[in-house]
């Protein structure tokens, strides 16, 4: 019986479209209904489009459909992908000018912090809405959400609906072990790795090349100056921590106190040749860059007769093979709650670990304890998140200052009294968005 996977914010053009590609590689999906949901008609227009050619370029007799309706989408699927911003970047740009007037330099601000935080109240309550309706219209279908901030998101959706099958996926974990095997001239294939903690701040517990530890291997190629430029930060953190860190150095300079609270700091460790080694506002100012010019490089890709039909390394497309293709086991490292998996990280909080798909669903796999140091600081950001959850479904205000607070760049930079003030502008600025905060 052929499938159906419905795709919720999916004129998320490039998501989308490698994600459907992938689905389409395995055989199990030849004949897959793609359901594809936006609220925006011309991006649902281009991005079925967009489906159909790479069907058609693998004679894969799917079926695309496209909806502005949830439930169309959602109706009898196996499984669903999210990918949705809950407002464009006029809106989410003022989560980083905002807390730059009070001193607080954020470099992407889409995962935690301020920025992270403020995202996570306007999205929680939209990601909520999504979860109802799968109960209402998939109860058993398998819903991978991509859209950050991760953790909180999937905190919020997993704590509400605990019977649904929900997990969170970010391609930092294979992203960096492929960094890693590069820079030490290893195949893929000879690499084995433990990496658990939380999302975008997951560590290498374990490093391997066929076999054997290969944590020395990188600190000797870290000797090599181009080697360690690519990842200023990240690099540091490994010197000092003694464990890798899965995100670029410029979103980890968010997560901790040491490299964004001075000017010096900033221009010494924010540097590199790295796809983001930390410049202020990064992703907000390729967003503004390309928000007139992203319509002609859509109609340009569509236009073009070549299509790339190779698998990418995303998760997804195994996850689904692994419970309801051809039942593959599939271990990938996904976002789920803290229920006995990582003993030292909070009970029940949300963290990324390693996970098994198969046809008996998602099973988390128990990792054990952190090194101490590191629980340290992911204790922190998870508390954090924690409470920036509770806030978001409550509207709580009281409780949204106390997780913006204790994060521990703005710890670093501001007083009490500032931190309240910042909070006060930003929930000023995002009153249309967050009703729950009356």
């Amino acid at each position: 019986m052929s499938k159906k996977i419905a795709f919720i914010g999916a004129g998320s053009f490039g998501f989308t479209r490698g994600l459907v590609r992938d689905i389409l590689t395995f055989p199990a999906f030849a004949d897959v209904e793609i359901a594809l949901m936006d609220i925006d008609k011309q991006r649902l227009s281009w991005i079925k489009q967009a489906c159909e050619k790479i069907a058609r370029a693998g004679n894969y007799p799917a079926k695309i459909t496209a909806t502005t309706s949830r439930k169309e989408a959602l109706k009898g699927a196996d499984g669903v992908l999210c990918t949705i911003l809950a407002g464009d970047v006029e809106v989410w740009k003022h989560d980083i000018y905002i807390p730059k007037k009070y001193g607080v330099d954020i470099n992407v601000g889409d995962t935690r912090g301020p920025a992270g935080i403020f995202r996570a109240l306007r999205t929680i309550p939209v990601m909520l809405d999504i979860c109802e309706d799968i109960k209402k219209y998939c109860p058993k279908a398998v819903f991978l959400n991509y859209t950050n901030p991760m953790a909180m998101l999937c905190r919020a959706m997993q704590g509400e609906y605990p019977d649904l099958t929900i997990s969170g996926l970010c391609h930092s974990v294979q992203g960096t072990a492929t960094e890693l095997a590069n820079m030490i001239g290893a195949k893929e294939t000879e690499i084995n790795y433990l990496c658990a903690g939380i999302n975008h701040q997951a560590w290498y517990l374990k490093f391997e090349r066929n076999g054997k530890d290969a944590y020395p291997d990188i600190r000797e190629a870290l000797k090599i100056k181009k080697n360690y430029m690519a990842d200023v930060v990240r690099n540091e953190m490994f010197k000092y921590l003694d464990f890798y860190v899965t995100e670029s150095s410029g979103h980890n300079s968010e997560y901790n106190a040491w490299f964004r609270k001075r000017k010096d700091l900033i221009k010494k460790y924010c540097i590199g040749t790295g796809w983001n080694p930390g410049e202020y506002a990064f992703i907000a100012k390729r967003y503004l860059a390309v928000k007139k010019g992203w319509k002609k490089d859509i109609v340009k890709w569509l236009a073009d007769p070549k299509v790339d039909l190779k698998r990418g390394n995303e998760y997804a497309s195994r996850i689904f093979n692994g419970i309801f293709g051809d039942n593959t086991l599939f271990e990938f490292n996904g976002n789920v709650r803290n229920f006995n998996l990582i003993d030292n990280l909070p009970y029940g909080c949300c963290v990324e670990v390693p996970v098994v798909a198969s046809k008996e669903g998602l099973r988390a796999m128990h990792v054990g304890a952190l090194p101490e140091h590191l629980a340290i600081l992911n204790n922190t950001s998870a508390r954090c998140e924690e409470l920036a959850v509770e806030a978001a479904i409550e509207g709580n205000p009281r409780k949204l200052f106390h997780a913006v607070a204790f994060d521990p760049l703005t710890s670093a930079v501001l007083s009490l009294d500032e931190i309240q003030a910042m909070v006060n502008e930003m929930l000023k600025k995002n009153k249309a968005w967050l009703p729950q905060f009356k």
